[in-house]
């Protein structure tokens, strides 16, 4: 597929802070890629070198083979940053209009407030929205242009549940009408939802990059749900990761979910052990799973290599 955006080894630095450390990534034209990470991971960084807000320190950035600073390259680009500031007086279809007069073939603002579930409110002030709402048209906006490529950083948040499913729902219809969408999110659910690949990034950098299944794949985990009087005795079986206790009935009968790589032996063992259970289940792991596992892992090589100690010259020369 030909990648509609590229960061070649780009860095981003604020004085002693490497926000953005040497990340190569490729946007092909028709995906949908999810962008996750934890607080300080880089991921609005990376939004803003994409978008042409920022600039790379070290390294470069292409948006459709040009600069993203390039006015022809923006024509093609939408996007919805965290915060977005909307002219209070304005009503919603004049918001719309204006934002549109800025491209060559918008989409008729009664069609981008249907596809977005605002049509009720296009008479009314932007400054009388609702928080949801204001995030609703901030994102509607990002595809007013009928872009190639829209970044949408953290698009549903101040969203309630119903909302973020309604988003969720336009933002499909635009990918599958030939958007290319960049999506970054703390709700796991949210890229579950949407992504077809997933990047994860952790310090500045990607440590994860591959589809979904595969991300949720690098985890060898999976969890076992069950119910039993003896949660201690479960809990100390080999092969148990994790235990954790969600519940318990009126028949003192724990609820359990249990964490191992290899729940076929762990199901033998407790089989075997003649300890009373019910209400087995068995799954894979989620992408939260995935991704706490992934960022605890990075973190904990990053740790084990900062605390070695530096080769000493002997050490250098004979590697």
């Amino acid at each position: 597929m030909t990648a509609l955006a590229q960061l070649d080894h780009a860095s981003r630095r604020f004085g002693d802070v490497l926000a953005v450390d040497d990340v190569t990534l490729e946007i092909e034209a028709g995906s949908m890629l999810g962008l996750l990470g934890p607080n300080g991971a880089g991921k609005t960084t990376l939004i803003s070198l994409l978008n042409g807000l920022r600039r790379p320190t070290s390294g470069s950035v292409t948006l459709l083979g040009r600069s993203p600073q390039d006015v022809r390259s923006r024509q093609s680009l939408g996007s919805t940053p965290q915060e977005t500031a909307l002219p209070p007086t304005l009503r919603v279809g004049e918001v719309i209009d204006f934002v549109g007069k800025h491209f060559e073939q918008p989409m008729r603002t009664e069609a981008l407030a249907e596809e977005f579930g605002l049509t009720p409110l296009l008479k009314r002030q932007a400054g009388a929205l609702s928080g949801g709402q204001k995030r609703r048209l901030s994102v509607a906006l990002a595809f007013v242009g009928r872009p190639k490529l829209v970044l949408l950083d953290e698009p549903t948040t101040g969203l309630d549940i119903d909302g973020r499913h309604t988003l969720w729902q336009a933002v499909r219809r635009q990918h599958e009408a030939g958007a290319t969408v960049v999506v970054t999110s703390h709700y796991l659910e949210e890229i579950e939802a949407l992504a077809e690949r997933v990047v994860v990034m952790a310090g500045g950098r990607v440590i994860a990059d591959d589809t979904l299944q595969a991300i949720v794949g690098k985890v060898g985990v999976r969890q076992i749900r069950l119910r039993t009087p003896e949660p201690s005795a479960v809990g100390a079986l080999p092969g148990v990761a994790r235990a954790e206790t969600v519940g318990a009935d009126s028949a003192d009968a724990a609820e359990l979910l249990l964490y191992t790589a290899d729940s076929d032996q762990l199901i033998r063992e407790l089989v075997g052990s003649g300890i009373r259970f019910a209400d087995l289940a068995v799954r894979g792991a989620t992408l939260e799973e995935a991704f706490l596992t992934l960022t605890e892992s990075d973190r904990a090589h990053s740790n084990r290599a900062a605390a070695s100690p530096a080769p000493t010259e002997t050490e250098e020369v004979a590697r």
